[in-house]
């Protein structure tokens, strides 16, 4: 599928274990590293951001300090204006089958057709937040009409890092680094998510952030990236 969220999944695969249980020893016995949680930090943009805003919640054991570049968050915003399309292309294309897009996706170069994006990115999404223990994965809405589906769209807020923050409050309230950044501009709303999560982080107690909406689209922000480290070197080395 291309990408996994960071998480945990039946669909997709153990990416949150692999990542703490097998890349962090693997990084601190092949560096000179400051081993202990309070030294390490994590940094993604998109969907590396949202990985970054969750797992430090889920392993705070390992995780001092935290910077997300437009990741995930606050997803009624940033995934429910993509299912209509999904829904409108299932319908037209499809015939309302997904498993009539998969069969046509893999016959031609990817992308190659409008709506591509947004069904994938809908069912990559579902593989992460909603698959059974088996791999099933459910999307969120029905593919005839979009109407959601209450307890799968619950499975996917249940994933929201604004969602996430009260119940991991003691956990963030342990980061000593929190940055948080997005473009104005960005199309899928995740400046709007930056900004919830940085009022839920207020919520709890958690004020000391770097928190920025510059001008900038969801593209080409990389250029960000030597601010998030330097902070995060900053904080984490003291």
């Amino acid at each position: 599928l291309g990408g996994s969220q960071f998480v945990d999944s039946p669909a997709t695969g153990r990416y949150h274990t692999y990542l703490c249980e097998e890349i962090v020893p693997w990084v601190d016995s092949h560096y000179r590293t400051l081993p202990q949680r309070e030294h390490r930090g994590i940094a993604g943009k998109s969907s590396g951001g949202y990985g970054a805003m969750i797992t430090p919640m889920l392993r705070p054991d390992l995780w001092g300090g935290l910077a997300t570049h437009a990741g995930d968050a606050l997803f009624e915003m940033c995934y429910l204006p993509g299912f209509p399309v999904s829904v409108r292309t299932l319908r037209d294309q499809y015939a309302g089958s997904i498993e009539k897009f998969w069969e046509d996706f893999r016959s031609r170069p990817a992308f190659s057709k409008r709506g591509d994006d947004n069904l994938l990115n809908d069912w990559c999404m579902a593989a992460c937040y909603s698959a059974d223990a088996d791999g099933k994965i459910h999307l969120p809405y029905d593919t005839a009409t979009g109407m959601l589906i209450p307890e799968i769209w619950q499975r996917w807020l249940s994933w929201d890092p604004v969602r996430m923050v009260p119940a991991h409050a003691d956990a963030l309230r342990t980061m000593r680094a929190i940055y948080i950044d997005a473009g104005k501009r960005d199309e899928f709303y995740l400046d709007l998510g930056a900004e919830a999560f940085r009022r839920e982080l207020e919520k709890i107690g958690v004020t000391d952030v770097f928190f920025e909406l510059f001008d900038a689209t969801h593209a080409s922000i990389e250029y960000r990236y030597p601010l998030s480290l330097k902070y995060l070197a900053e904080r984490l080395t003291a």
